[in-house]
């Protein structure tokens, strides 16, 4: 009794799912009205204490471009940014951020605008952080 029930509540919800995809595309969540703007994924690094793991640094940025031709290259483009991207922090988090001082988020949006304007090839690309934390055990 239990399974038939369980197979008719299955039926049921995969129904309901491919009703939904047929006739309506789900309303998708944007973050700005700005044609012009890609958010990223937010990256993550670990922080380093000598030799041992110490912390998490969380970067988060997005991307404003307001030329069309730069910003479709760009979109093309964003596998090999991430990546760079997440070379960059990570070497920053290795290297710089120290265990009893905030990230300098200056530096960072420094170093991820260098990145962005070789792996594009041209300015135009303007790097926005949209948050920068870290988390560190003691």
């Amino acid at each position: 009794m239990r399974s038939a029930t369980l197979v008719l509540a299955l039926i049921g919800v995969f129904a309901s799912v491919a009703k939904a995809d047929d006739g309506q595309q789900m309303a998708k969540h944007k973050m700005t009205q700005s044609e012009s703007y890609l958010m990223l994924e937010p990256m993550y690094a670990t922080i380093m204490d000598g030799d041992r793991p110490a912390g998490m640094l969380l970067v988060a940025v997005g991307l404003d471009i307001p030329d069309p031709r730069l910003r479709a290259e760009a979109e093309r483009a964003l596998p090999v940014l991430r990546d760079d991207y997440v070379r960059s922090v990570m070497s920053f988090a290795w290297t710089s951020v120290r265990l009893t001082e905030q990230p300098d988020v200056v530096a960072i949006a420094d170093r991820l605008q260098r990145v962005t304007d070789r792996a594009l090839h041209r300015p135009g690309a303007k790097v926005l952080l949209a948050e920068v934390a870290s988390r560190v055990k003691f």
